[in-house]
């Protein structure tokens, strides 16, 4: 899988795609990373990419040509076509599932904004635009990395352990079991006695229970997407019922 990312300071991903997990991914060959200086595409002496906005406004926002030339350019650089992202707060909320789902693309165009923000004619570029949540970053560049280590870690080979995604949390809609390791006792806090069992099947139940637990106290949002059986939900649905009348006695 290749990504390509243009940005006004595209040394900004070299430490980040080489270090630990995406890394070693990235040496054996699972991606390919390759950031393109914006700069490259401007035509004057300055290498100038923003200008003031049509109207008044606060800040400058990056020109339309630059970014147009750039995308084009890059396109043409290996096959097959991208599928180009930008991110803006007007974008989806980007969640697991589109990880998932960018993870089967070949190839992936991130154009990365800074400033106010980008002329509203580049986004016509955009097969898709992302936004990581309702605030506001200086620049697309983490948003970027953000995006790519989730797909990343999806692709077959880039984990060592095949069922680590599977089990991760929003994988089916639940956020991950809770998890202990040694000592089995610290400072009066117990690791729950049925994961020192070696009852495995016991084990898989209570975590399964634990996931439904968690969700449904963290992010009941979420159940709505989940695939439960009926005692499921109405186990979880007793602990949001309990959480409520909690939060009614504080």
């Amino acid at each position: 899988m290749r990504f390509d990312a243009i940005s006004v300071i595209p040394s900004v991903f070299d430490s980040y795609v080489s270090a630990s997990i995406l890394g070693r991914a990235k040496a054996r060959g699972i991606f390919e990373f390759h950031a393109h200086d914006l700069r490259t595409w401007t035509h004057d002496r300055h290498r100038t990419v923003d200008d003031a906005p049509f109207g008044g406004g606060q800040g400058m926002l990056m020109k339309p040509e630059p970014i147009f030339e750039a995308v084009e350019a890059v396109s043409d650089m290996a096959e097959p076509r991208p599928h180009v992202v930008f991110f803006s707060p007007c974008g989806k909320p980007f969640t697991q599932r589109d990880a998932e789902r960018l993870a089967g693309c070949e190839r992936i165009m991130f154009v990365c904004g800074r400033y106010e923000g980008m002329d509203e004619r580049v986004y016509s570029l955009a097969d898709e635009v992302i936004s990581l949540g309702d605030y506001v970053l200086t620049g697309g560049e983490l948003a970027a990395m953000i995006v790519t280590d989730a797909v990343v870690r999806l692709l077959p080979g880039a984990l060592g352990d095949a069922q680590s995604p599977v089990d991760e949390s929003f994988a089916g809609s639940l956020l991950e079991y809770e998890q202990y390791t040694r000592p089995a006792s610290y400072d009066g806090m117990e690791v729950p006695e049925i994961l020192l069992s070696g009852d495995h099947g016991a084990i898989d139940r209570w975590r399964r229970e634990n996931a439904i637990r968690r969700t449904a106290l963290m992010r009941p949002d979420l159940l709505d997407g989940a695939n439960l059986s009926e005692s499921e939900r109405r186990l979880a649905q007793d602990v949001i019922d309990s959480r409520e009348q909690s939060e009614e006695g504080c």
